[in-house]
């Protein structure tokens, strides 16, 4: 009896290859930990006061609602929240720096 072996084509291998590479690329690309948010406590400065406390704003341009103050519009305050990881670290400058290079 003779059996016939078929070959395999190496396609099914590489393709599996090219699909984990990007993977890996794209996890480290674009870098999900940007993403997370972290805790930030810094002065504010008072820029409303509402009926919930008052309203400050960050040096991130962040609007932060403070509650429980009775300070007035102009004042600065310690406050506390969460902003993603990429505004602290510089992720969008070395973007902008890396596209700068790019165009013409």
């Amino acid at each position: 009896m003779n059996q016939i072996q078929e070959k395999k084509s190496p396609r099914l291998k590489f393709a599996v290859m090219v699909a984990a590479g990007l993977a890996v690329i794209l996890t480290f690309a674009i870098a999900p930990w940007n993403y997370v948010p972290v805790l930030v406590t810094e002065n504010v400065t008072i820029i409303a006061v509402i009926e919930h406390g008052c309203v400050g704003e960050s040096q991130y341009g962040i609007s932060v609602v403070v509650p429980q103050c009775d300070a007035k519009v102009g004042d600065t305050v310690s406050a506390s929240f969460y902003v993603p990881a990429k505004e602290l670290n510089g992720y969008y400058d070395r973007v902008q720096d890396k596209l700068a290079t790019v165009q013409p």
